[in-house]
């Protein structure tokens, strides 16, 4: 199986680079994983926040093939632990899913095409976080749920 993240817009920030690629790093031991970064949509203060939202949902669906598994890292999805999070990816891998997508959408969310896309939700938590600092969390989640799966103690540590 491969994971990947799709995001609106790059990372800017050096701290927050250096952390996600320490754990891109690590991850490279346990599943194949990449994050895609898809351009800001130019000229968006033209823009309504809907007209922003269905251009970013048209880019974001380029990406996405038909027997992908899609889940948006959305403020209304499910919140799970680590360990449940783990099970979720063990239970897609089992499954022989060959490609799960995780999705940030742009800042006003995402399209409703990109909902009508989607298998499942998930919320990383009830806080709101930037967009840069989500690719991070979540990066160091997947890593955590892939020790979670092979019992080894970074969970614990």
């Amino acid at each position: 199986m491969r994971i990947s993240l799709i995001c609106i817009g790059k990372t800017d920030d050096k701290h927050i680079i250096q952390g996600i690629e320490t754990y891109l790093k690590r991850l490279k031991h346990y599943i194949s994983f990449q994050m895609i970064s898809l351009p800001d949509i130019k000229n968006s203060k033209h823009l309504s926040q809907e007209q922003q939202k269905e251009k970013e949902g048209q880019l974001i669906l380029k990406q996405v093939a038909p027997q992908d598994v899609v889940v948006l890292l959305d403020e209304r999805g499910k919140e799970l632990s680590s360990v449940a999070f783990a099970g979720e990816l063990e239970k897609h891998m089992l499954a022989s899913v060959s490609h799960l997508i995780y999705i940030v959408g742009g800042p006003y969310g995402f399209d409703e095409a990109v909902y009508q896309r989607a298998n499942a939700k998930m919320s990383l938590s009830k806080l709101t976080f930037s967009h840069q600092m989500v690719r991070l969390f979540f990066v160091e989640q997947v890593y955590r749920a892939m020790t979670i799966i092979r019992g080894e103690p970074y969970h614990h540590a």
